[in-house]
């Protein structure tokens, strides 16, 4: 009696590069998926935010209204609206559907770097150079900030809100975690100044990346440090990390034109994937799926964990010849 071949697992790690887009915006800052992951932001230096359609790679709408290079974007659970936050001092509510300027929120007193929707997309919350974070009601027409948070001994560089928590990474070297419901405010230290923060998907974990080219894993509850991935360099850029949908990996950008890619539990490198000779700016990971942005200089590069059929079938045709 035989019994049939297990079904080969497909890879948790996107590695075929299934498509580059030249955005036309500059140096990429920013690139982000958007709340089910069918389409890509890209904010550029140039003072722009495009939409981009991920399976096509093609151009849905350009955002034109920072008056200087585009720093982070965040869209709504319904894809309705965007934000996005700028050297500028500004923030940006944005209607998507006809690209206007929905309010422009002032206020910051330097350049913000990251920006945010809640769940209900009814707050943006923004983090700047000043060192705060602000909250702004999107329903109200008043202009000032319902919170300011100003905890902060230096330039907030990251933020994350997961239901009624919001995280912070800031350049004095300390994460800081508001439990807006209980109104509590947790913070870890960290030696290096911080770069990026998140959330694990499973919201036990906190993911921080800093200037001494360490990705560290923590416990949510008791900042005890779970995990350290290295390999990679960031010593001199703002650079991001995330978590891959699953949590089966840590993914970091870095100076040396390659994605690194860690497994969390091990704390191996499974991955090092070369995406050119310059640094990586940004990635993001799709929320569901094993897909991968990443932004290099002028380009977006889209990864996958297998090739497209369309590959597939140029392949094909060349054997045939």
């Amino acid at each position: 009696m035989s019994f049939p071949q297990p079904k080969p697992e497909v890879p948790q790690v996107p590695q075929h590069l299934l498509r580059t887009i030249d955005c036309q915006q500059g140096a990429v800052r920013a690139v982000r998926f958007n709340a089910d992951g069918n389409y890509l932001l890209s904010c550029g230096s140039d003072k722009s935010l495009k939409l981009w359609s991920v399976s096509r790679g093609t151009l849905l709408k350009t955002y034109s209204g920072h008056g200087y290079e585009v720093l982070d974007a965040d869209s709504s659970y319904d894809n309705s609206q965007l934000c996005s936050c700028s050297s500028d001092k500004t923030v940006i509510l944005w209607d998507v559907a006809t690209g206007q300027v929905t309010r422009k929120l002032r206020g910051h007193a330097g350049k913000v770097n990251c920006v945010q929707f809640n769940e209900e997309a009814t707050v943006i919350l923004s983090g700047s150079i000043d060192g705060t974070v602000r909250c702004w009601d999107t329903r109200s027409r008043k202009f000032d900030p319902i919170q300011i948070l100003d905890e902060a001994r230096d330039g907030v560089s990251s933020l994350k809100v997961s239901e009624h928590e919001l995280l912070t990474g800031s350049v004095d070297g300390r994460v800081r975690r508001y439990d807006l419901r209980m109104g509590q405010l947790h913070v870890d230290f960290i030696n290096s100044p911080i770069t990026c923060v998140c959330f694990s998907a499973d919201a036990q974990c906190i993911l921080t990346s800093s200037l001494d080219s360490t990705i560290r894993l923590l416990d949510k509850s008791t900042g005890e440090m779970l995990g350290e991935y290295t390999g990679h360099t960031m010593k001199g850029y703002k650079l991001d990390c995330c978590l891959s949908s699953k949590d089966t990996h840590v993914l970091s950008c870095s100076e040396d034109g390659h994605i690194y890619c860690w497994d969390l539990v091990e704390g191996s490198l499974t991955l090092k994937l070369p995406v050119g000779k310059a640094v990586v700016q940004s990635l993001s990971f799709h929320p569901s799926e094993t897909r991968l942005l990443t932004a290099m200089e002028g380009h977006i590069q889209v990864w996958g964990a297998e090739p497209d059929e369309q590959e597939d079938i140029v392949v094909v045709k060349q054997e045939v010849k």
